[in-house]
């Protein structure tokens, strides 16, 4: 599945490349700040992806010199005119954000985050939201919404469930640019890599989970997330559950027989 770049809206771009497709924020000029559009081309296009086969995994990159510098504070602030100061407006955008970034941890497929650049706020919020990222060298995180006195409450959510306590707390007061090495050692990017070639590799890790089982890593995935919400007794009894169903799958099946007998697998995705 080579199929050329096409525009789902002049604010994301996306590119199928063999079984993956590759997302792309398309603000630059706004260092891709989560504007209404952009996050409802990103829910529209997530939604698509989840239920199309032929996609196994998504690469969610940015093009220009940031990832994402979060909401959109122009467009925000232009609401404070409304008669209620812009708190309907707000709560429907906040409302829509969550929901998007909800919608990257409910997809069935894994969704890999390629940074290029500063991830901000929200945007740094929906690197964390992703299930792997591959970063720059060049590449900064923070959640600096102390500075100007609003604090990054919604990014705190995806943030703390991906650092520990003490990194995401140092991050939220202090509001300072985390390096990607040291993003990379408190376990909110996965690997750091020289500048320009994060796609490449994330595309390469993409392909390394695309060959195998999609039903058995939809399976894994959800699994993975909710038995984070549990405790430990809950989540070993859901866990046992989610093993007994997947060994009486056909690929698990299949695979088992394949390592058994010393071949490759041929997977149905069922």
């Amino acid at each position: 599945m080579n199929a050329p770049v096409r525009t789902t809206a002049s604010v994301l771009l996306r590119e199928d490349v063999e079984a993956t497709t590759v997302l792309t924020l398309n603000r630059p000029q706004a260092r891709n700040s989560l504007s209404e559009a952009l996050i409802a081309a990103l829910t529209g296009s997530l939604a698509e992806i989840a239920t199309d086969e032929r996609v196994r995994v998504v690469v969610l990159a940015a093009n220009g010199p940031a990832f994402s510098a979060g909401h959109d504070m122009k467009e925000m602030s232009a609401r404070r005119r409304d008669t209620d100061r812009g708190r309907a407006y707000f709560k429907q955008l906040m409302d829509a954000c969550s929901a998007m970034m909800q919608v990257v941890v409910r997809l069935p497929k894994p969704v890999i985050a390629a940074v290029q650049g500063p991830a901000s706020a929200a945007g740094c919020q929906l690197v964390a939201s992703c299930d792997l990222a591959i970063a720059s060298s060049a590449a900064k995180f923070a959640t600096p919404g102390v500075n100007i006195g609003l604090f990054c409450s919604t990014p705190m959510v995806a943030l703390s469930r991906n650092v520990s306590r003490k990194a995401a707390m140092e991050m939220l007061l202090t509001g300072d640019l985390t390096s990607a090495e040291e993003a990379q050692r408190i376990g909110l990017v996965n690997r750091v890599v020289a500048p320009g070639t994060e796609r490449d590799e994330a595309l390469r890790l993409a392909r390394q989970i695309a060959s195998k089982s999609a039903l058995t890593v939809k399976i894994g995935k959800e699994a993975f997330y909710r038995q984070l919400e549990m405790n430990l007794a809950d989540a070993y009894r859901y866990a046992s559950e989610v093993m007994v169903e997947n060994m009486l799958a056909r690929d698990a099946e299949e695979g088992i027989g394949a390592f058994i007998e010393k071949r490759t697998p041929s997977w149905e995705d069922r």
